[in-house]
């Protein structure tokens, strides 16, 4: 076995590379949960306006409606606003934790999303396919870039969790807000509109786990790092005989 490791450390290197880029395919059998058929659940409320404080920055938030979603991620950017020269940073806007573009109902098809290419911008989902015929039977209407925002660690925590492929359910307010530079961001109140103003600005106050994504790709990332250490522990493990040191200086 010891002679194979490196053998084995070289392969498992390879697939640990490929299943890395592959892990956030789409795969034929992805279940989907019977709740993200449905369509997103909006009710108009009476709640004022109120001010709350982030990272010691003050924010106005202005809840317009009950809001509540299913739906599979298909990208998604997390905010870090911690003194990088992101946008979200430079803007004091430490409030949106997170955006993410999410599909629900005939669109969370796999065998739609695997000819679909996903990508979240500083503010924006970009989606594309290079299959004419996938586009026409895409339906934009249920697909939604979501800016969440989020005050309570645990609902941030539970944001910076999620990954691709996951079905979530988020429940909140739609919203408008005031950030501390006295920027102003809105929020769609339809799921037809498209283009600039859009999206969805979500106050999380709940966000579930219903069913992650799990794949072929995904378990082999895990098992070829788990390969790849225990084959390079062998290696380290094994012993230089001294007739080889004497045989590889006498060539």
């Amino acid at each position: 076995m010891q002679r194979l490791s490196p053998a084995i450390a070289l392969f498992s290197f390879f697939v640990l590379i490929l299943s890395f880029f592959k892990r956030n395919d789409f795969p034929d059998e992805l279940a989907i949960a019977p709740e993200l058929m449905q369509e997103p659940v909006q009710s108009l409320m009476q709640r004022p306006a109120f001010d709350a404080s982030y990272n010691n920055e003050g924010y106005k938030i202005l809840p317009k409606y009950d809001y509540e979603l299913y739906g599979l991620v298909v990208s998604f950017r997390l905010h870090d606003a911690d003194g990088s020269t992101m946008l979200h940073d430079l803007s004091k806007d430490h409030l949106n934790v997170a955006d993410f573009c999410l599909v629900w109902g005939k669109t969370a098809d796999p065998k739609l999303l695997q000819h679909m290419s996903f990508s979240n911008g500083q503010f924006t989902c970009n989606y594309s396919s290079k299959s004419h015929q996938v586009w026409q039977a895409f339906d934009h209407h249920q697909l939604s870039n979501n800016h969440l925002l989020a005050l309570d660690e645990a609902v941030r925590t539970q944001i910076d969790q999620v990954k691709i492929g996951d079905q979530i359910r988020i429940k909140g307010w739609l919203s408008h807000y005031v950030n501390p530079l006295g920027y102003e961001r809105g929020t769609s109140i339809i799921r037809t509109d498209q283009g600039n103003g859009a999206c969805e600005t979500i106050f999380v106050n709940e966000i579930e786990l219903i069913q992650p994504m799990s794949s072929v790709w995904r378990r082999l990332l895990w098992l070829s790092a788990c390969a790849l250490l225990l084959s390079l522990w062998m290696i380290y493990q094994t012993p230089i005989r001294a007739e080889d040191f004497e045989k590889d200086n006498t060539r």
